[in-house]
């Protein structure tokens, strides 16, 4: 079976994290994103994958080749200017021969696509939408079905008035070749306000699948510590304290004190009297100084955090060098190659884009923190 994920997008609300890596391959457990997506599909048999690209390219072809690596075969298509959900797909219309699957590249999930495609053909759909439930649809597309499954109207991103479901587009569709006859060519085109409405107004068979699987749209820096903190207390079995999960050539001295649920990747040293309080994971080769204090957050690879400093639930880009007596306040986030220098107090909800130094407090005047940009 085919597949296609869609992976073109620029990351906007993951910016300044997203302006040196495009956002499926920022890692998730160490790996990139798209690398999970895609053994999720090669569960269910799915041995074919396009790769809809447009922003950074090149970073993720050369990542992934033609996918011998991962047992999937892998092909790209590339748009030259944003062509919509809709249309890129339309660019791969002379390759699509049977039924295949549509992705969004930002959606974490382990949704059962074997019973969503068996409930697709059981009904003959010609478009199947994966539907999952949310407390607030109003940020959403709200899809309204009736008993069967059958969808009779969309709401895009609703008023609270308006709301009358609470079972959103979760952005996973199943698709037959034909339906792409309905996509105007060379034009941007979206599925969500074009193809779907307009196949529900022709009489075309469009269902609306509902489960309840993990689910999350890993867009935000918000979500993407979720992701994490979810994923690590679920990997921990019950036993999140405990969960300290290590890769090859990791070196942790005997004082160091660590609560998971943690994972560090390879490479990584962990200095004396360190302390780390989970969910947290840090990337390989990162070098954690003595009596530094990490907790709740996200350290890529590379990175180096000076003795004395803290850090909490925050994302730290790759080949961050983080000075001594550097506190890093909640919410922030360091792009790649940010420099702090020793002694500096960041605050909270702060950002700092790639390469950026960050000045001695001392430089600055009598009780001042530094602010990145919002």
């Amino acid at each position: 079976m085919q597949a296609v994920i869609l992976v073109g997008g620029r990351g906007t609300r993951l910016r300044p994290l997203t302006e040196t890596i495009p956002k499926p391959m920022m890692p998730v457990l160490n790996r990139p994103f798209l690398e999970h997506a895609l053994q999720h599909l090669r569960t269910h048999s799915i041995d074919e994958v396009f790769l809809a690209l447009g922003y950074l390219p090149d970073v993720i072809e050369a990542h992934f080749g033609h996918g011998a690596n991962i047992g999937i075969s892998l092909r790209y298509s590339q748009e030259h200017e944003p062509m919509g959900t809709a249309g890129a797909i339309k660019l791969l219309q002379e390759y699509l021969k049977g039924t295949f699957i549509v992705c969004n590249g930002d959606i974490f999930t382990d949704l059962d696509i074997t019973k969503m495609l068996s409930f697709h053909r059981e009904r003959k759909s010609k478009t199947t939408i994966f539907l999952t439930p949310v407390e607030n649809p109003s940020a959403f597309g709200v899809v309204e079905t009736d008993h069967q499954g059958r969808v009779r109207q969309f709401l895009e991103k609703p008023a609270p008035s308006q709301i009358t479901s609470n079972w959103i587009n979760g952005g996973i569709y199943l698709l037959e070749p034909e339906v792409l006859e309905e996509i105007p060519r060379s034009h941007h085109f979206m599925f969500e306000r074009g193809l779907f409405p307009n196949l529900v107004d022709s009489g075309t068979p469009v269902y609306g699948y509902k489960d309840h699987p993990y689910w999350l749209d890993m867009g935000t820096p918000q979500s993407y510590l979720r992701l994490h903190n979810d994923l690590l207390h679920k990997d921990s079995l019950g036993d999140p304290i405990n969960y300290i999960q290590k890769e090859a050539g990791c070196e942790i001295k005997s004082d160091a004190l660590i609560k998971g649920p943690v994972l560090l990747g390879r490479g990584c040293l962990i200095e004396s009297k360190a302390t780390i309080q989970g969910p947290v994971t840090i990337g390989s080769n990162c070098h954690i100084k003595a009596n530094t204090s990490i907790a709740n957050s996200v350290i890529w690879p590379e990175t180096t955090v000076g003795s004395e400093s803290v850090i909490e639930k925050s994302i730290v880009g790759r080949n961050v060098q983080i000075g001594s007596r550097v506190t890093i306040g909640e919410g922030s986030i360091l792009a790649d190659g940010v420099i702090v220098l020793d002694g500096t107090s960041i605050e909270p909800g702060s950002t700092f884009g790639p390469k950026e130094q960050i000045p001695n407090l001392t430089n600055l005047s009598v009780n001042t923190t530094l602010k990145g940009r919002k």
